[in-house]
């Protein structure tokens, strides 16, 4: 009896310590892939289309990072957990600072209030339209703007709010529109779009002041488009000393994409991350998860300042509305 209880006891530790390795390679293997992550977010080195989709939840990362660590530190993992930590730190860093609200130019030039929308081609017109109404919004960048979609707005009311429009609407999700309460005169050559209709148009405000929009809307970096949405990025039009731009719209693109911090590289500034709100998700709402990602953005000139800025939930739609109220230098 007591040779068959020594065998037990001693397969029990056997499986006992294959457990445990097998649990310190987990941990392991988890730790080093968060900081390979971490490590690629730094360096902006994501190519290909699923390391590009996988730096747009780099914030969700931070959070995976640090439960690993504990988790490996619970296990006795120490230096799995060492690398958990570090790779939390280094995310944590990117991402943190979208949470406070930026220091503001000093601007004092009229005041300017964007929204910005991906209908999907059957958003709920008339929530767009009272938010027009209750935010006396002058610009209304509308992206994936059908006919249908664009009856439906004027139909809202949006027709006597915003008469002036440069539409591109189509019969599916590749049209798009700025809407404006001030005069609009469209720019056709002011860059080439790739992906989606991105009308770009001056609005002239109230005592001569003049804003340059875009509505912005590439494909998204999926399978063999990855290298067509870098491309639709670089083609944006760079800022001007010359005039004040602003470029709103779904970019398909989070502050944790190299190419979307290259373009505000050139010169412009998120609103969102301005106002200390860079951290709240737009996509994908009303789905049975919550929004996740950040990446519907109001870009502009670093001479603005950012006065505000809110989130819009449109029913049948899967974007939050992003909206935010500029004071032009």
């Amino acid at each position: 009896m007591s040779t068959t209880a020594g065998i037990e006891r001693a397969e029990t530790g056997k499986r006992t310590k294959q457990k445990r390795r097998r649990r310190r390679w987990f941990s392991w293997t988890v730790a080093v892939l968060l900081a390979v992550w971490a490590a690629v977010r730094v360096g902006g080195w994501e190519q290909g289309s699923f390391p590009t989709q996988l730096m747009t939840v780099t914030p969700w990362g931070a959070g995976l990072a640090a439960l690993t660590a504990v988790v490996a530190l619970l296990r006795r993992n120490r230096w799995a957990a060492l690398v958990a930590a570090l790779a939390c730190v280094t995310m944590t860093a990117g991402v943190a600072p979208r949470a406070f609200p930026a220091e503001q130019p000093p601007a004092s030039g009229p005041a300017l209030r964007v929204l910005a929308v991906n209908l999907f081609g059957r958003g709920d017109a008339r929530t767009v339209v009272d938010f027009v109404r209750r935010n006396d919004v002058e610009v209304f960048s509308a992206l994936e703007l059908t006919h249908a979609e664009a009856a439906q707005l004027d139909a809202a009311g949006l027709k006597q709010l915003m008469p002036y429009r440069v539409l591109q609407p189509e019969i599916d999700v590749t049209g798009s529109g700025i809407y404006s309460k001030h005069p609009l005169t469209e720019l056709p050559g002011l860059f080439t779009p790739i992906g989606h209709n991105m009308p770009a148009a001056s609005v002239t405000l109230p005592g001569g002041a003049k804003v340059e929009v875009v509505a912005v809307h590439p494909n998204p970096p999926l399978g063999r488009k990855e290298a067509e949405w870098n491309a639709a990025l670089r083609a944006l039009p760079s800022p001007s000393p010359s005039v004040v731009r602003v470029l709103a719209g779904d970019f398909n693109a989070s502050l944790d994409h190299r190419a979307f911090r290259d373009l505000l590289g050139r010169g412009y500034v998120d609103a969102a991350e301005q106002a200390g709100e860079g951290l709240t998700p737009t996509w994908p709402n009303f789905r049975p998860i919550p929004p996740i990602i950040s990446i519907d953005h109001i870009v502009a000139d670093p001479r603005v300042a950012v006065r505000r800025v809110d989130f819009l939930d449109v029913p049948r739609t899967d974007h939050r509305g992003i909206f935010a109220e500029l004071r032009l230098p």
